[in-house]
């Protein structure tokens, strides 16, 4: 009988479930369950930016301020680089349970980031397996109230 793993995820949190096909129950596949970084971009980010002058020198007279030192923006949202390592942790973790034949299917519920991630960051061996994506974030639902969100997306 082939196995259906559900990823259910955020940016910071994922749990891995597998459906009891016969009382159409939810159970962990494992005792783990998934955390990334909850903190802010500030909180990653804490040192102040680095700061930079004009390479155009001193502004003229009756100038707003256009010219001189400014602070220096990060080239990425520390929070979002955060969200997206966790992503690729996820996407080996499956790649990994994917080679050792753990399941047959895979049901991906995420919120919008995580699950365009995940989508770039899933190998072809984890693709293939994907029978539905659930472009919603249920990580703070109850596994008891999973099926009445789930149901229409799971293999019969």
């Amino acid at each position: 009988m082939p196995t259906t793993w559900i990823l259910i995820a955020d940016g910071g949190r994922a749990r891995l479930l597998e459906q009891d096909r016969k009382s159409r129950t939810f159970k962990p596949t494992s005792e783990r369950e998934f955390f990334g970084t909850t903190a802010q971009s500030k909180e990653i980010a804490s040192d102040r930016p680095g700061r930079t002058f004009d390479s155009a020198g001193r502004g003229q007279p009756g100038d707003a301020g256009a010219h001189g030192r400014h602070a220096m923006e990060p080239s990425t949202d520390p929070q979002r680089h955060a969200e997206y390592e966790f992503a690729r942790d996820l996407a080996e973790h499956l790649e990994t349970a994917a080679n050792r034949h753990r399941f047959d299917h895979l049901v991906l519920v995420a919120a919008p980031k995580i699950l365009g991630d995940l989508r770039d960051l899933l190998p072809k061996t984890v693709q293939g397996k994907i029978v539905a994506e659930v472009n919603k974030d249920l990580t703070k639902i109850p596994m008891r109230d999973l099926g009445k969100h789930l149901d229409q997306h799971l293999p019969r």
